[in-house]
């Protein structure tokens, strides 16, 4: 066989296979909320696929940790982690959207975090803490604060309608810093199979410029400016609510979801070193100790700190020292807000 051949055998059964990987990683969109129609095998009453990274994956271990819910833990890999796990085979008969975290109950799973903090507050065990209040009030006030903390479809073209959706492009120099320890054979990975192509162009990007070299991408620039405003105007609110309610919590002196779901927006400015951005030089104070409040309990421990990732760590201390190098990007990273 000539080299040509040769090469015309390879792209062919490179093209065989691709399409063979590609009909068996097909991702759709599925219906939020309990599907008890759908039967998974399992081996424990709750099991819980999620991520460390994943603010959706934090907000569920919070709560679990907060009802006092065992679980079978499943680590699955986003690329920022390791890899495109998500998007593998098994994990696609798992969640067909292709996402974490996935709550399943009973071999029945629970899709998108805010149904199943929901779901699992609706399914605890006798004895465990209430997180929704009997008051009807109390409940539509918790409902209106969840909603303003929750991630929904194409969150950067809707970060005014919640924090949740501010928190993606927050999140960028982390992308930008862990990415680093991704190889890029992982990362073009995406590229085949991701039903999101700009998330491997992004990551792609990243790896090419790293951190400091984001003040020369405007789009990223635009980014990162609207959802720092669009976060102070949410934290805003947060903080007017605080005052109003006499705190601790959202909802005054009863803990609630809403507090679960708040609680992992904080540690995201944690992650991505924008804490003193929000509430340094003493702005914020109620938000400052309600920040305080929330790391001091111990599903904070259990469900953020117990399930930390190294590579999480390296971003974060990453971000730091090209901030401390580089002015122009402290400025974009570090500016009051």
């Amino acid at each position: 066989m000539g080299p040509t051949l040769a090469l015309l055998a390879v792209a062919g059964a490179l093209v065989a296979w691709w399409a063979w990987e590609k009909a068996h990683r097909r991702t759709h969109a599925v219906p939020p909320g309990h599907r008890p129609e759908i039967a998974l095998p399992h081996q424990d009453e709750f099991e819980l696929y999620h991520n460390a990274l994943s603010l959706c994956s934090m907000k569920t271990r919070v709560c679990l940790a907060e009802l006092g819910i065992r679980y079978r833990s499943h680590p699955i890999d986003l690329i920022e982690t390791g890899s495109y796990e998500t998007l593998s085979r098994h994990f696609l008969r798992v969640n067909p959207a292709g996402t974490v975290p996935v709550l399943v109950h009973q071999g029945h799973p629970v899709y998108e975090s805010h149904e199943q903090i929901r779901y699992a507050a609706r399914h605890a065990p006798e004895g465990s803490t209430r997180l929704v209040p009997e008051d009807p009030r109390l409940a539509a006030e918790m409902e209106r604060w969840i909603d303003r903390s929750s991630l929904t479809q194409d969150p950067l073209e809707h970060g005014d309608e919640s924090a949740g959706n501010a928190v993606p492009g927050l999140t960028l120099p982390i992308f930008a810093t862990m990415i680093e320890k991704i190889a890029t054979p992982k990362i073009l990975e995406g590229l085949l199979f991701h039903y999101d192509k700009k998330r491997p162009f992004v990551f792609l990007l990243f790896k090419a410029c790293g951190l400091a070299r984001t003040p020369s991408l405007p789009p990223v620039v635009a980014i990162v400016k609207r959802s720092r405003r669009q976060m102070g105007e949410h934290l805003d609110a947060l903080e007017k609510q605080l005052e109003t309610g006499g705190g601790p919590w959202i909802l005054g002196e009863t803990f609630s979801l809403a507090d679960v779901s708040w609680l992992v927006i904080f540690e995201r400015l944690r992650q991505v070193d924008a804490l003193e951005v929000f509430l340094g030089g003493g702005r914020r104070p109620a938000c400052t100790a309600y920040w305080e409040a929330l790391k001091a309990r111990p599903s904070y421990r259990q469900a953020i700190l117990e399930h930390d990732h190294p590579l999480i760590g390296y971003g974060t201390r990453r971000i730091r020292e090209v901030k401390d190098a580089s002015p122009v990007v402290r400025e974009l990273f570090g500016g009051v807000a």
